[in-house]
């Protein structure tokens, strides 16, 4: 006999769960917990695990320690998923939703509600731990809202999954690229015509032409332009505008001087160019308004007679596609090779597969028993991964090299890059879970750390704000801060494993460069370009040999005899040693006052000299070490990024030593909860932390030239990065939690720094992709939702490629690595060719 319903709510009462659920029966009261309750009980039995129960006793669901009731209600839920049908094919546990668990999804939401109402009053499964004090119980209607949060995200992944995501951004990639070509058939490819008929203004005086990017040209670029040319501006007072706009141009210092109203020369005998102004007033007509925007840039007419001639990256306006090179034509042919060769297999496989499929015995009415199918080759991963790579490259060359899609110029304004600064922040504080452990820079928070680092550099860069002089110099924070983490993962790994193998070191290599080789070949730049990636690289090879030359010092051999801590503290002071050498001998960097003109200049030092080379330059211009580190024929760039971050991987390596000297005489405190250090020490920490924190922080926002700037940051960025370490990890309930929005962004952080040169940015990052012109909120909606879906694409197949390519025994490797040099060499070869043929 069932229960009798409720009244029907008034029109003003709220509704309950009972009101849309429907009435409980007594047969719901009898049964156990549904599938929905499984959250629930996993969350309370860790809870009482952290209450100390790791004894025998007996327990809230039965006896045995907690590791073993966890196995058991494993089992049962599993079981019970069977039972529901919520089994795959491989016998693993699919996601239990409302829909499908416990007898459908009313009926399992109801039976849910009745285990709810007769079970006693228990702690609420909070998203973040409470304190002692707070954790007491609580009323069913916090643990419900509890519940339906755990659940409701639950839901959000079932049915819209990573895999569902990039099948969205496939569909997307595919109608964008439809429509474009449909718009440059309709509108013809000539982008000239935008310069002045078509357009808005970013701000009130820079004109954003539709479509295409402007390039601002500089004095030794417009000489090189108009070389033993000869213009003539003819017109009233308004064209001799436009005229005197133009010479600044070439001539910064050139005066209005002179009769106004008569023919105005002017010559640059050096660079053999004339320019004329003459007057003639009759001129005249409907273009006042036009007249008056072109006086605040000339740079359109250079534009227009200039981009083909010279072809800046950054000025897509009347510049053709870039014909294809050699080495790129070669990758294409491999590309449609990989795809053609994995589409024959899969057709093979599948036919295969019908073949072997269990028919129904018409007698019986019964199946016969399935045949396991076979494990995927080694083979059809490396054509598969190649032929997603393949589509994902050519997604590339559309966005960045084939003018396929729209680019536009970068314009900060402080709401472009702070107002998306503070919608990341509340995501990241909203997806907040607990760590599985607690030890300082677990590999949760370190995920965490890398994660809001990168978006916020992200933002930096499609902003625009590396004008805005403090937040360039947070940002500096920011990429030493990744720096850090690379002296200090890699030392810590190398300290305690003692792993000094070649699989490891290829391993991380692949993995760091795999996709930067990639695009060096598909988009025609030098691997000095993606500037991080070499970085990283050179900085983690001097990690190992440091630490792998004799004598090799390791965690274990160091606990045996104290003397090896010494050794290894001379190791680093011997690196200390070398990267002083380096920075101080190299004294072709003169700052000096001079014009910039006269040598070539770094982006961030304007007033920088070349005078001759020291022993940096002396080392990284070596074949073939030049192939690597030289950009525009010189390791200038190499060097200043270098420079900027010299010290900071070892301030990591050093951090990590003391951390973990620290962390086995036991002085740490890395308990769930507890403070790192005793309280009085934690304050005094705490305080020394965010005062320094927020001291530099000022310092930076006081900065008034970049160039003194940059000297400075290499000593200095190390204290901020310290604070923030110490304030993130010495409070317990600080350091038990993390972000899982964050940490998520952050396992594929590499591949969303480098995929943002082309299929988030455009021009090699000069400029924005457009791919939904005038509606720039919506563009950028779209183009991040697909920049992520293919910088995760990419991680994974780089993860499965370096499981083939880089295999566990020695002798295959070695192998491996042959072909690798061999390909290599090949490409030197073909890149020698190809630059003659340049020149």
């Amino acid at each position: 006999m069932s229960l009798p319903p409720p009244p029907p709510p008034a029109a003003g009462d709220p509704v309950t769960p009972e009101d849309s659920l429907g009435s409980v029966t007594p047969e719901d009261w009898a049964t156990g917990p549904p599938l929905q309750a499984q959250p629930l009980l996993r969350q309370e039995a860790k809870g009482k695990e952290e209450e100390g129960e790791e004894t025998g006793v007996q327990g809230a669901w039965g006896k045995g320690t907690a590791e073993q009731r966890r196995r058991g209600w494993g089992e049962a839920a599993e079981a019970a998923a069977a039972e529901e049908g919520q089994v795959d094919a491989g016998g693993a546990a699919g996601s239990a939703s409302p829909a499908g668990a416990a007898g459908g999804g009313r009926e399992g939401w109801r039976r849910l509600l009745a285990w709810l109402r007769r079970r006693q009053p228990q702690c609420c499964p909070c998203a973040a731990p409470l304190p002692r004090s707070a954790a007491h119980c609580c009323h069913g209607g916090t643990k419900m809202a509890a519940l339906a949060y755990n659940l409701g995200k639950r839901e959000i992944n079932h049915y819209f999954s990573v895999r569902s995501a990039k099948v969205l951004a496939l569909v997307a990639v595919l109608l964008l690229a439809v429509c474009h070509l449909a718009s440059r058939r309709y509108r013809g490819n000539d982008s000239c015509e935008y310069l002045l008929s078509s357009g808005r203004f970013l701000g009130e005086k820079v004109w954003q032409p539709h479509s295409c990017m402007m390039h601002k040209y500089k004095i030794s670029e417009a000489k090189n332009c108009l070389v033993d040319k000869h213009i003539a501006f003819i017109g009233d007072s308004r064209i001799r505008q436009l005229f005197y706009s133009f010479v600044k141009i070439i001539n910064p210092q050139f005066k209005e001087e002179g009769n106004k109203h008569e023919n105005i020369p002017f010559e640059d005998k050096i660079a053999s160019i004339k320019v004329d102004f003459l007057w003639h007033p009759e001129v005249n007509g409907s273009m006042k308004q036009c007249i008056k925007v072109w006086t605040e840039s000339a740079m359109i007419l250079m534009n227009v007679y200039c981009n083909k001639i010279l072809k800046p990256v950054d000025g897509s306006c009347c510049q053709p596609r870039p014909p294809l090179t050699l080495i790129q034509k070669l990758a294409a042919c491999f590309f449609t090779l990989s795809i053609v060769g994995y589409l024959i297999f899969y057709i093979i496989h599948r036919n295969a597969h019908r073949k072997n499929k269990p028919c129904t015995d018409l007698e019986s009415g019964e199946e016969k028993k399935n045949i396991i199918n076979p494990p995927v080759s080694p083979l059809e991963i490396f054509l598969q991964s190649f032929c997603k790579l393949g589509l994902i490259m050519a997604y590339f060359y559309m966005c960045d090299r084939a003018n396929l899609f729209m680019k536009e110029n970068k314009f900060y304004t402080h709401s472009t890059f702070f107002i998306p600064i503070i919608y990341i922040l509340v995501l990241g504080v909203f997806y907040n879970e607990n760590t599985k452990e607690t030890k300082v820079l677990n590999r949760e928070q370190t995920d965490e750390w890398k994660g809001w680092m990168q978006l916020v550099i992200l933002i930096y860069h499609i902003s625009g704000a590396s004008t805005f002089l403090p937040v360039y110099m947070h940002i500096r924070v920011l990429v030493a801060a990744y720096l850090f983490q690379t002296g200090y993962g890699h030392f810590s790994y190398f300290w305690v494993k003692g792993d000094f193998g070649i699989h490891r070191v290829c391993q991380v290599l692949f993995r760091l460069n795999f996709l930067v080789v990639v695009l060096c070949i598909v988009m025609d730049r030098p691997y000095q370009f993606y500037y991080f990636v070499p970085l990283v690289t050179v900085w983690f090879m001097v990690i190992y040999v440091t630490l792998a030359l004799w004598p090799q010092i390791t965690q274990k051999k160091a606990n045996g005899n104290c003397l090896w801590h010494f050794g290894l503290l001379l190791k680093l002071a011997f690196l200390l040693l070398c990267i002083c050498f380096l920075a101080y001998s190299q004294t072709s960097l003169m700052f000096r006052n001079v014009p910039k003109t006269s040598a070539p200049s770094f982006p961030d030092f304007p007033d920088c000299q070349i005078n001759k080379k020291g022993a940096f330059e002396k080392i990284f211009s070596l074949w073939p070490l030049s192939k690597c580190f030289e950009l525009k024929g010189n390791v200038y760039e190499w060097w200043f990024r270098w420079r900027l971050d010299r010290y900071v991987v070892f301030h990591g390596m050093l951090f990590a030593f003391i951390y973990l000297a620290l962390q086995k005489r036991q002085i740490l405190s890395e308990g769930k909860g507890e403070p790192l250090f005793s309280s009085k020490i934690s304050n005094f920490l705490l305080f020394i932390s965010v005062v320094s924190f927020l001291t530099y922080s000022i310092w930076a926002s006081s900065c008034k030239n970049k160039a003194q700037c940059n000297e400075l940051h290499p000593s200095v960025s190390v204290v901020q990065i310290l604070a923030f370490i110490l304030i993130r990890n010495i409070p317990g309930y600080a350091r038990s939690v993390y972000s899982s929005f964050f940490a998520w962004f952050g396992k594929i952080s590499l591949e969303l720094f480098i995929c943002q040169y082309h299929i988030w940015l455009a021009a090699d990052t000069r400029g924005i992709l457009v791919l939904i012109p005038g509606n720039p909120m919506l563009n950028i909606i779209v183009s991040t939702f697909i920049f992520v879906c293919v910088a995760h694409e990419i991680s994974q197949i780089t993860n499965d490629l370096a499981q083939i390519i880089i295999p566990k025994d020695n002798s295959s490797l070695l192998k491996r690595l042959a072909c690798i040099a061999a390909f290599f060499c090949g490409l030197l070869i073909l890149s020698s060719i190809q630059d003659k043929s340049r020149h």
